[in-house]
């Protein structure tokens, strides 16, 4: 019970690596509101765990402003937040990616740090207290061809993470990335471009371990960042990738 008493908010937590941080965060004590833009799969996984579901888009200022409101109705305190929600592009050259699947990738993946921290920070600075997580990738680390408008969003993330952690770490309040490899989510169709055995095998390859990250891996990894087991680790970004990026 290493979360007991807290409260804490998952997007993008309805599937994949987000449900698998939000059952670990529930198992361990925490009150969790599952937020997605699907609410359907936030609703299941809420249900499952005995959560809070909430439906928002991540990239929209208005979304995320009744988010966090809900979450302080709901649990009167914040006390972990984690940015978990995100998109990718198909592989492509970076020339030809879209400007709109470029806008998307940067609005889900780097803006929505901006309004969760403009909505919810405030609390957690007048609190003394807060853990701050953000979902970052390999391929912010270790950046890959033809991913590379998504890499450079996740590599924003990762600096954006560290600078948060000076300022806010005055404050009492952590901040801290997860960068796992690609894991049996909604989002590995893309990262293979086609999801075949042989694409599969060709990309595990690359893994010393030799598996994906799975959602697991990534609430055992969260739970101790975000627990005050970590209460002197900020600033960190922690590999959660089998190896890959040695």
């Amino acid at each position: 019970m290493r979360l007991e008493g807290k409260s804490a908010i998952v997007t993008g937590g309805g599937s994949g690596f987000g449900a698998g941080i939000a059952r670990k965060f529930a198992a361990e004590g925490a009150r969790v509101m599952v937020a997605d833009i699907n609410l359907d799969g936030a609703s299941a996984v809420a249900d499952e765990i005995g959560g809070t579901a909430q439906r928002t888009d991540v990239a929209n200022g208005e979304s995320v402003r009744e988010m966090a409101a809900a979450a302080l109705a709901a649990f009167g305190t914040v006390d972990i937040l984690v940015n978990n929600a995100g998109v990718t592009h198909m592989p492509a050259l970076m020339e030809d990616v879209s400007e709109e699947d470029f806008d998307r990738v940067l609005a889900v993946n780097a803006k929505s740090v901006y309004l969760t921290a403009k909505h919810l920070v405030p609390h957690m600075k007048a609190n003394g207290r807060g853990a701050i997580l953000n979902v970052a990738s390999t391929a912010g680390v270790s950046p890959r061809p033809k991913l590379n408008w998504y890499n450079a969003s996740k590599g924003w993330m990762i600096t954006a993470s560290r600078a948060m952690a000076v300022e806010l770490a005055p404050f009492g309040v952590r901040v801290n990335a997860l960068a796992p490899v690609a894991g049996e989510t909604p989002l590995l169709a893309s990262f293979l471009g086609v999801d075949t055995p042989e694409m599969r095998a060709k990309f595990l390859a690359t893994i010393p371990i030799g598996r994906f990250s799975t959602p697991e891996d990534m609430g055992n990894a969260a739970c101790y960042l975000c627990s005050d087991e970590a209460s002197m680790i900020t600033g960190t970004v922690l590999e959660v990738d089998g190896g890959r990026c040695i």
